[in-house]
């Protein structure tokens, strides 16, 4: 159903979309990065990205953002953020207070430090 509340893997509810185009419809960035979290510290992760997953979703031209674990490397987790503009990411984000304490929560996890690539609209 269109605007459906759903759990995530976080146990918190967000907006679902009626279906992923409506997403790039409406964000035209996808946004997304590989985590690899050290070894013995995936309990500790989740709960951190519990605390700061709310801090990017309320950012100007944030349309969603999410974590999804690996099924075959258990210390794998992909986040895919939705931007409206590059630019609402990167100086948006990356120049907020939201984002000190993002980084404060996350930075020390990753092993190695992830790539973050954006990609445009669907073809």
């Amino acid at each position: 159903m269109p605007g459906q509340r759903k759990g995530n893997i976080m146990g918190q509810t967000e907006s679902q979309p009626e279906s992923p185009g409506n997403i790039t419809e409406a964000a035209g960035i996808l946004e997304i990065a590989l985590l690899d979290i050290r070894p013995g510290q995936t309990a500790r992760f989740t709960r951190a990205m519990a605390e700061a997953l709310p801090l990017i979703r309320r950012q100007p031209g944030c349309h969603g953002a999410s974590l999804r674990p690996c099924l075959e490397n258990p210390r794998r987790y992909l986040l895919q953020v939705y931007w409206a503009r590059l630019t609402d990411h990167d100086p948006g984000f990356r120049q907020s207070a939201d984002y000190r304490r993002w980084r404060a929560l996350l930075h020390g996890f990753y092993e190695p430090f992830p790539t973050v690539e954006h990609y445009g609209p669907p073809l």
